[in-house]
């Protein structure tokens, strides 16, 4: 991928499409392509195929997706299966359709059995139940790995996939009806700072254990995976290391100052037992991570002080 190639970057305003712009442009990639939802609706297929037509990007990072947390997957799930799938349908068709020379396809870890055994390799996909409060997200997603599969087969296109685990970082969205734990925590921790609330409550049990990955890494690794990677099997993205939410929730409170309390909801649900990746395929690819959990933690909330926090 030379650095004067076309390329598209579906979601660019999110928080890893924001992240794979970065990083982009940081190795001198500057023609880049790229519409908002207001320009350009993923979901139409019309509007797509006019895009590609006219653009002819030759490489895609299809980082464009309907996202959110338990409780927003729970509540809108219809919203959440459809417009994924017509999102990934209508650009990975198009990609082929005007000859685009390589694509790669965001999913999610969320895509595996809800007790694979851990750390999960790649090779468990499939291979159980899916986590209910999110098995509508991870259909569409699984669904999107299956389509560059049998594009590649059928018709030969480069089109990998790579299934980052849970993220964070700048750009993210810290709305607590939608957001991911990460976001939520650091907004709530710091709501309670500032109000002088001596009490932090906490969905779940703080029990399950997760994996983070801070968005500049995986912007990193996945412009690596676009340069060297080129197979039929879906790579997973991530740093190898988990902890659990309580865990987590401390490291946070020390990050933002919070002096109070730390109280579980037990009412609420805790999701997946554990979900850690096994990123053996990604490291023989020559690629680890470099941010670590506090030191990402305390670049979010930076951010979120500088752009978020006033307008909470």
């Amino acid at each position: 991928m030379n650095t004067d190639a076309k390329i598209y970057v579906a979601g660019h305003l999110g928080m890893v499409g924001s992240a794979i712009m970065r990083r982009l442009k940081k190795g001198g990639y500057e023609n880049i392509v790229y519409k908002s939802f207001s320009e350009l609706d993923l979901r139409r297929q019309e509007e797509v195929e006019k895009f590609f037509m006219e653009e002819r990007p030759e490489y895609v990072f299809l980082a464009a997706a309907k996202v959110g947390g338990i409780h927003a997957n729970n509540t809108y799930p219809a919203e959440f299966i459809y417009d994924n799938l017509m999102v990934e349908a209508n650009i990975i068709n198009s990609a082929y359709k005007y000859g685009v020379k390589k694509l790669l396809f965001l999913g999610s870890s969320c895509i595996y059995p809800k007790l694979a055994d851990q750390p999960i390799k790649e090779e468990y996909l499939m291979d159980g139940k899916l986590e209910e409060t999110n098995e509508a997200y991870a259909v569409a997603k699984i669904a999107g790995i299956e389509l560059c599969k049998f594009y590649r087969r059928q018709y030969g296109c480069d089109f990998i996939s790579v299934m980052p685990t849970n993220l964070y970082g700048i750009n993210d969205n810290f709305d607590l009806e939608t957001s991911h734990v990460m976001p939520a925590l650091i907004r709530k921790f710091h709501e309670a700072k500032v109000k002088g609330e001596k009490q932090v409550v906490m969905w779940g049990t703080g029990k399950p254990r997760r994996e983070f990955l801070y968005v500049d890494d995986l912007a990193d690794a996945l412009l690596h995976l676009m340069l060297s990677y080129s197979g039929e099997k879906h790579v997973n993205i991530g740093s190898g290391e988990d902890i659990e939410i309580r865990g987590l929730a401390e490291i946070i409170k020390g990050v933002i100052g919070y002096s109070g309390k730390i109280e579980n909801d037990t009412s609420k649900p805790d999701g997946t037992p554990r979900k850690l990746l096994d990123v053996t395929l990604l490291q023989e690819t020559g690629w680890k991570h470099k941010i670590g959990l506090e030191e990402g933690i305390k670049k979010v909330y930076d951010w979120y002080l500088e752009n978020k926090a006033n307008e909470n």
